[in-house]
């Protein structure tokens, strides 16, 4: 028997394992483009050198640097936004508000069909028990209302359909539930990096352009101070 035989001998859910199991490989092919072709990730000196220009209160060269270097990536469009914000004057609340938004909206790109393969696998394995539980059902009734030279031809058909119906379920499922299990590793993988260096961005935007606030209304009242006390010398 070959496998185009072994395929319509397992009966009417064979078509709905074989849906399900080109919707896994479809599944495959694109969470695998999606995380280890298309997916980018910022330079190895990417916070360094955003630190150099924010202690500086230089954002509009930060943006200028995030756009050249990391425009496309998830750590450069949460970047983006903590510059832009802090450029408008935003407090540490509003701050901290647009780069979590933000950084949800970047997890949820990363992780938005990997679960899907759990799904296919289990779907899968589950119309093969299907078939297994009506081919053994049509199979005894058939033999119980059947004559005694026609019984083991057709105890034979349901079983087949049977075990053929639950072969295709589980070659459905294993592919499905094995990617699963790898990109679902390689998706925390990119979050649990991704969200510890927007935290880390976050905290180092609280500390340098809070100092360099402060080091500017301190130069200013050293200015105010100058000036009080040169009215008073001229008085």
């Amino acid at each position: 028997m070959n496998l185009l035989d072994a395929f319509l001998a397992g009966g009417v859910f064979m078509y709905f394992i074989a849906a399900f199991g080109l919707l896994t490989l479809a599944f495959i092919v694109e969470r695998f483009i999606a995380l280890y072709v298309t997916h980018k990730t910022a330079p190895a000196d990417f916070r360094k050198n955003i630190l150099s220009f924010i202690s500086q209160g230089d954002f509009k060269a930060a943006q200028d640097y995030v756009e050249m270097s990391a425009g496309n990536t998830g750590l450069g469009k949460i970047t983006n936004v903590a510059l832009k914000m802090r450029t408008v004057g935003a407090g540490d609340e509003a701050l901290q508000a647009r780069m979590d938004e933000q950084l949800s909206k970047e997890i949820s790109s990363v992780d938005r069909r990997t679960g899907f393969l759990a799904m296919f696998g289990n779907v899968s394995t589950l119309f093969g028990l299907l078939g297994t539980v009506t081919g053994l059902i049509s199979s005894f009734a058939g033999v119980a209302a059947a004559s005694p030279v026609e019984r083991a031809n057709l105890l034979s058909q349901g079983i087949s359909e049977a075990l053929n119906s639950t072969a295709f379920g589980l070659v459905a499922a294993i592919p499905a539930l094995v990617a699963f299990a790898i990109y679902q590793n390689k998706t925390e993988q990119i979050i649990s990096s991704l969200t510890e260096s927007a935290s880390e961005l976050y905290h180092d935007f609280l500390f340098y352009t809070e100092s360099h606030k402060e080091d500017a209304q301190a130069a200013t009242a050293m200015a105010t101070d100058k000036k009080g006390e040169q009215t008073v010398t001229r008085n």
